[in-house]
């Protein structure tokens, strides 16, 4: 009979610290990597924040010069000499100049208001949306009457559908005492010349059961409102 040596036989103990072994090894290489992910994450944010922070340090520069070579620019506009406010005078830069020169500034932004008024006035009613439709801003009194002035282009278009559209949204837009019923006089009057006399008829009783108190709401809303009510 042939005998059998038994520490040739494998022994289960020795398989399994071999796995574990394997697992452990696993185990580190993944986390290593996930280490080197995470370094490698960390960085990109920090170098990403540091672009950030030269990126908007660099914009307030550009923004105070911008309102320097706008300043007499808008002087121009708000005298309604149109033509110096968009091109300059020779000396100091027109608005058209410092949107060119200063993008992406809220100066530029405010001045893309100012050259698309600047248009409507001198009746360039495409180029005057164009620059109007670049403007964007938080303060709810600027963003309603950037879209009044674009329902004032419309307007001026006889597209009064479109006019009463944009006269709205400036009516409903943080809704107020002080402007939202001259928006809404605005909507009626373009609705009614689109022959939408229901829709004119409710921006007036609008006006009268909100804004009673307002500018509008006593004479002039009640008086078309009535009027309008013949026609419907």
């Amino acid at each position: 009979m042939k005998i059998i040596d038994i520490n040739s036989i494998p022994r289960g103990c020795n398989v399994t610290k071999k796995k574990v072994d394997v697992d452990r090894e696993k185990i580190a290489l993944s986390m290593k990597r996930r280490q080197r992910r995470l370094y490698i994450i960390g960085l990109f944010v920090i170098v990403l924040s540091s672009c950030l922070s030269g990126w908007y340090s660099y914009q307030e520069k550009k923004d105070i010069q911008a309102q320097n070579d706008c300043f007499q620019a808008v002087y121009y506009f708000e005298a309604e000499d149109f033509s110096k406010a968009l091109e300059g005078d020779g000396v100091n830069k027109g608005l058209l100049e410092v949107v060119k020169d200063y993008p992406y500034t809220k100066t530029a932004n405010l001045a893309n208001f100012y050259i698309g008024t600047s248009y409507m006035h001198q009746k360039e009613y495409d180029k005057a949306l164009a620059f109007l439709t670049k403007t964007h801003f938080k303060d709810f009194i600027l963003q309603a009457r950037t879209w009044c002035v674009m329902g004032d282009v419309y307007s001026e278009q006889k597209n009064y559908k479109q006019a009463a559209a944009y006269y709205m949204k400036a009516a409903h837009y943080k809704e107020n005492s002080v402007y939202t019923p001259g928006y809404l006089v605005k909507a009626a009057v373009a609705f009614e010349a689109a022959s939408q006399y229901k829709d004119a008829y409710h921006c007036y009783q609008e006006i009268v059961e909100k804004y009673a108190n307002a500018h509008y709401g006593s004479d002039l809303a009640i008086k078309e409102s009535s009027r309008l009510s013949a026609l419907l």
